[in-house]
């Protein structure tokens, strides 16, 4: 299942790994997304622009449907 899927729906997308070695783009991701460490979880709606910052740090992050 992909992520396209998701759009125009709710998604809660948490950060499962540290983001210390991260480039400033990919933290910069992690900010806008909402999360600043470990097991913080964040609520937002799909959209294009918050499926581009998800697959940025997708290693870093779970995602599930709310």
């Amino acid at each position: 299942m992909t992520l396209e899927n998701f759009l125009d729906k709710k998604i809660i997308v948490t950060q499962i790994k540290s983001g210390n070695k991260l480039t400033d783009k990919q933290r910069a991701n992690l900010i806008g997304l909402g999360l600043r460490g470990i097991n913080t979880k964040s609520e937002l709606v799909c959209t294009s622009s918050v499926l581009g910052m998800v697959r940025k740090a997708q290693h870093l992050l779970q995602v599930s449907k709310a």
